[in-house]
């Protein structure tokens, strides 16, 4: 989702199509591309493995994410059969009416350039890791997966209450917890790719753990350029599709 103009955005937009799409060229990955991937995916995996959802470390194994670059092509052959959805390569961050629409088409957008090691533990703009090990395993999950459709078909039609929608993605898809008979959870993307906010999430002392409420979540702002101070808790991802309907005057 976009929250920068795109001229001040890292990344090579002037070879993408109509769709907002460049090819991915994973043949065009550095040494030390390969090398932040694994040292990133290394960290990320340890924790996931003590902190996220058991549909998450499913997807993690059942698409083999591992120590190098996933070439998309190979990934969309194991996830596609399993949910319908495929992973495109974008340059960056994309205006929201073009990602709301691959999302109903089951498509999910991922940003094609990876961070640097001086950016290990914090970027700006989503890359290749936050994307693809934050966001892609879950989808290979079938009530996930449609919810993540149902999320983009209502983007499409949102019109005036875009805002109050983003608000909902951000707390779920980026920034949801679970309760599940292990504990509590970490099933979204900017918690699981980021190993300051797992342990925030989960374990930090002065953060707000509320109830999910759908109308609650959609009027609670929030920040982008810090650890969270409030997340929302999941009782079942069943919920997230009463949420999606959910509508505010």
């Amino acid at each position: 989702m976009n929250t920068h103009p795109f001229e001040t955005l890292r990344g090579d937009y002037t070879a993408m199509t109509a769709e907002w799409t460049v090819a991915q060229q994973i043949d065009r990955y550095s040494e030390e591309d390969q090398a932040v991937w694994r040292l990133l995916v290394e960290r990320q995996t340890a924790l996931a493995r003590r902190h996220a959802c058991r549909e998450f470390l499913d997807g993690l194994a059942t698409l083999g994410i591992g120590d190098t670059i996933p070439d998309f092509d190979s990934v969309n052959g194991r996830l596609e059969p399993l949910t319908g959805w495929c992973v495109v390569g974008v340059p960056g961050l994309i205006p929201d009416a073009v990602f709301y629409d691959h999302l109903a088409h089951r498509r999910f957008p991922v940003t094609v350039w990876i961070r640097t090691r001086a950016e290990l533990d914090y970027l700006v703009e989503p890359d290749l890791f936050h994307d693809f090990f934050g966001h892609v395993p879950l989808l290979s999950n079938p009530v996930f997966a449609d919810y993540m459709q149902l999320y983009g078909k209502r983007g499409v039609e949102a019109g005036a209450s875009i805002d109050l929608l983003a608000r909902l993605y951000w707390y779920t898809v980026e920034f949801g917890l679970i309760r599940t008979a292990d504990g509590l959870k970490a099933y979204g993307a900017g918690i699981l790719s980021s190993a300051a906010e797992v342990r925030h999430a989960i374990e930090g002392k002065s953060v707000e753990r509320l109830p999910f409420e759908a109308s609650t979540v959609m009027r609670r702002p929030y920040e982008i350029d810090k650890l969270q101070n409030t997340y929302f808790v999941l009782d079942d991802f069943h919920q997230l599709f009463e949420a999606a309907e959910t509508r505010l005057a």
